[in-house]
């Protein structure tokens, strides 16, 4: 029984350091560099710029994983969180402004853990 145990250990111990873990590859760094394009509508509205919408777009497409997304909706929830002058409401419209679709609400109160 002792063998068996041994064994049944060192599967285990396997499988834990063999078994990819899943990582984010999005950053909060590559985030903010997408939207600090957007802060000038995301403060004051008006127009959304081009190269915010390019910002915007090319996030999307890089948050190509749960992971990613989770990541992308943290490291945003922390964005809104520190503009102090953030209108929430052109931070809830902006994706929509750019014609992207996300599957949350740009808010300091989403709960990101709920993203898929």
């Amino acid at each position: 029984m002792e063998m068996i145990a041994k064994v049944a250990c060192f599967v285990l111990f396997t499988m834990i350091v063999v078994v990819p873990h899943a990582e984010a590859s999005l950053t909060c760094g590559q985030v903010e560099n997408s939207l600090l394009p957007c802060v000038s509508y995301l403060t004051s509205g008006g127009a959304v710029p081009e190269t915010c919408c390019n910002g915007v777009k090319s996030l999307n497409a890089a948050a190509s994983t749960t992971t990613d997304r989770q990541t992308a909706c943290n490291c945003l929830k922390s964005l809104a969180s520190s503009i102090s002058t953030i209108n929430t409401n052109n931070a809830a419209a902006l994706p929509g402004q750019c014609g992207v679709s996300i599957p949350y609400k740009i808010s300091t109160s989403v709960d990101c853990s709920k993203v898929q």
